[in-house]
């Protein structure tokens, strides 16, 4: 429990301090990532919040060993709470009514996942099959940056209205849950006896490999988006579709059983339907334009 609440400070803080740093930069794009990360990696204030998000990783490692999946997750989403908090302290950010009654259902939503779980019945696994999770993983990348590409070409419409980051929080979400799947695989070599060992077992797996291709992919697709829309809403978003990603398929995957009483699994089926119900109907764009804090205003070609 105190990792998982460590880790959610770690990124809350890390995202707004990224956040607050993209907005001092030029505008970055997903089709120069050399130049993207050659301007952020020159912002000590992004340097700052990449550590914190970090050692949230760090911090998420621990708990995957000793809490069920679903269980963590709906620890992690609780953290959407202070990232709000901290987006309209420290980067001005207000949200809409309609986005608070939304934030405030997935809240709810991920509650019921909780409460849905059984500490005596839940069962912490250690591994899956490889087959079983290259299934699930493979797919669920090619999607996400179809996903990112398709939101990018709607906003390079003239006339389109400015977007609230759905889109791309949904996208870069999908590649997180992968990110998340391979950490909580990377978890259960920790158990081994032996460094040395540990470190040749994780090798041979497909864990590090997703890692890197989420870590290259997710760093560059979620600084440009971030830095064009609001933390307070592409965040929780983005959170909401990697928390629900891996409970569900993670569950599945690593063979931790769905509970067995009927009322704990209505409010496991019940809060996943709601969440995704509020992903889907919430605003896609803005009513008025949202420029990235201190953002240096660029000429369009």
């Amino acid at each position: 429990m105190a990792a998982a609440l460590l880790a959610n400070v770690l990124y809350s803080t890390g995202f707004v301090l990224e956040k607050r740093a993209l907005g001092t930069l030029p505008e970055v794009s997903v089709r120069r990532p050399a130049r993207l990360l050659r301007l952020v990696v020159s912002s000590p204030l992004w340097i700052a919040g990449s550590v914190a998000l970090a050692a949230g990783f760090g911090a998420q490692l621990l708990v995957y060993r000793t809490l069920p999946i679903a269980a963590a997750q709906g620890i992690f989403v609780s953290g959407l709470v202070l990232l709000v908090l901290l987006s309209s302290r420290l980067l001005g950010e207000e949200t809409s009514g309609r986005e608070r009654y939304a934030l405030a259902a997935i809240l709810l939503a991920l509650l019921m996942v909780v409460l849905s779980l059984d500490e005596t019945g839940d069962t912490v696994s250690r591994g899956a099959p490889y087959p079983l999770v290259l299934l699930v993983c493979v797919p669920s990348l090619a999607a996400g940056v179809w996903l990112y590409r398709s939101a990018e070409r709607n906003a390079g419409h003239r006339h389109r209205l400015p977007t609230t980051g759905v889109e791309y929080g949904v996208a870069v979400g999908l590649l997180y849950g992968v990110s998340s799947l391979a950490i909580k695989g990377v978890s259960g070599y920790l158990t081994a006896s032996g460094l040395g060992g540990a470190i040749v077992d994780v090798l041979r797996s497909p864990y590090p490999y997703l890692l890197l291709f989420t870590g290259a992919f997710g760093l560059v697709m979620s600084q440009a988006a971030l830095q064009r829309c609001r933390a307070s809403l592409i965040v929780p978003v983005c959170t909401t579709v990697t928390s629900l990603y891996t409970a569900v398929l993670g569950t599945l995957a690593f063979g931790e059983a769905l509970p067995s009483d009927p009322l704990r699994l209505a409010l496991r089926i019940a809060g996943t339907c709601l969440a995704v119900t509020v992903l889907l109907t919430m605003p896609k764009h803005d009513t008025a334009p949202q420029p990235p804090m201190g953002a240096k205003e660029l000429t369009p070609p």
